[in-house]
């Protein structure tokens, strides 16, 4: 009787948990390395790269792997907490090799790589690539209907070759429920070349809220790859506060140039918060809070709380203003917190139950009376209102934080502390 091995497609262990035999999750599935071979010979599967608490990547080899199945990665236990770092004869299966075009060696037609299929060894714990799936034709967004088969890996070729242009459909798609901080930490792990396919894949949207979690030198190259009209619409997109960061680390031609080609009112908002010293109220706040007329009502605020694209801190109050609604806005009279929204019959106006005895904050407030402002009031978020008693904004919890930690923090993050790159004394060697 034929020995059968299990095969299975990257692109379903995208995100997939990581397990040791007590049941313990070591962390998920970010991508797989593989050492590409000559003379049409499978890659032989080296290993996996997991990502692990405060989203430090770490490789786990294939020999540790004891099983895929059923959605999961069961290991050995025996995890090497060094961090991933890509050699140069290491080739990343889902960020460099789906989406690559290549040639049928039989009828030396022009294909697109789709899925990879992996495959272990009879009687062994190695794995290798065996299987590739393929659509026919050219790639490209608009260009869906060509065949799709799946072939041999010695069927196809143009994997060792470097290709320019790279299309990113089936990687964005292993990444499709992804929240932006770790997608950022996937595009930030990837090729520069790469990230740069990826991000120009993105929406705007979603771009804009990756942008927003990314280190700095990692904004300013992705900015750099877009076209400029491109760029000026992800601005858009952004928070006003996080567009202003990202504008001010950029070249002051550049920054202007993008700002002409915003939209006016998305470009003022962003210029009034770079007048701002960075490190005051002003400098740190968003322009967008929940503004609300006095003679709206509980069920009018409890509406706005709703929508699904706020952060938590800026849906955690509304704040009650004479008109105009938009920032800055008439005259600030109070606040009202979502608690007290849950707590008041929906018909109530909110002018009745707002509080007007917390002091908001001049916007040229610096970063330590914020914090402590917050700290004392047990508030995530604080109005900033200018001499004439207009609402300019809000500071949030989330953007205090991001100046309060060290500068280099979301790199950190996504490195892991450090020296956890170092060797560390009796810990298993790698297999690589």
């Amino acid at each position: 009787m034929a020995v059968t091995t299990p095969r299975v497609f990257v692109s379903h262990l995208s995100g997939v948990a990581v397990f040791d035999p007590n049941g313990d999750q070591v962390g998920r599935v970010r991508d797989l390395v593989a050492l590409l071979r000559v003379g049409g010979r499978p890659p032989r599967l080296l290993g996996l790269v997991v990502e692990v608490i405060s989203r430090r990547r770490i490789f786990l080899p294939m020999t540790r792997v004891t099983g895929v199945e059923s959605g999961q990665v069961i290991t050995t236990g025996v995890v090497n907490m060094r961090r991933f770092e890509q050699r140069a004869s290491e080739t990343l299966v889902l960020g460099e090799l789906l989406d690559r075009r290549v040639r049928l060696v039989e009828t030396d037609e022009e294909a697109t790589v789709l899925d990879i299929g992996i495959t272990q060894l009879p009687a062994r714990r190695d794995w290798e690539i065996e299987k590739v799936f393929v659509r026919k034709g050219k790639g490209g967004a608009l260009r869906r209907k060509g065949e799709v088969l799946t072939v041999e890996w010695s069927a196809v070729t143009g994997f060792s070759l470097e290709e320019h242009g790279q299309g990113a459909e089936n990687l964005l798609a292993t990444f499709d429920q992804l929240r932006p901080a770790d997608l950022a930490s996937a595009l930030h792990h990837l090729t520069p070349k790469r990230r740069g396919e990826v991000a120009a894949a993105l929406d705007d949207d979603r771009l804009a809220d990756v942008l927003e979690e990314l280190p700095e030198d990692d904004r300013v190259e992705i900015m750099g790859k877009l076209a400029e009209e491109r760029a000026a619409d992800v601005l858009e997109a952004m928070d006003p506060d996080d567009a202003a960061d990202l504008l001010s680390e950029l070249p002051e031609e550049e920054k202007e140039r993008l700002l002409g080609l915003m939209r006016p009112d998305d470009a003022a908002d962003v210029r009034r918060l770079m007048a701002y010293e960075e490190r005051t109220a002003g400098g740190l706040m968003t322009t967008e809070p929940i503004v609300l007329r006095p003679d709206a009502t509980i069920a009018d605020a409890l509406a706005r709380v709703r929508d699904p694209d706020l952060s938590p801190s800026l849906a955690a109050q509304v704040y009650v203003c004479r008109p105009p609604d938009e920032t800055p806005t008439g005259k600030y009279l109070g606040l009202v917190h979502f608690q007290r929204l849950l707590r008041d019959p929906p018909f109530t106006l909110v002018s009745s139950v707002a509080d007007t005895d917390l002091p908001p904050l001049p916007p040229d407030t610096p970063l330590n009376e914020v914090t402590s402002y917050l700290a004392t009031y047990n508030m995530v978020a604080a109005p900033v209102v200018d001499e004439s008693g207009s609402l300019l904004g809000a500071v949030t919890v989330d953007d205090v934080l991001d100046h309060l930690l060290p500068e280099d923090w979301r790199e950190a993050e996504m490195h892991g502390p450090p020296g956890a790159a170092a060797d560390r004394e009796g810990e298993p060697d790698d297999g690589r």
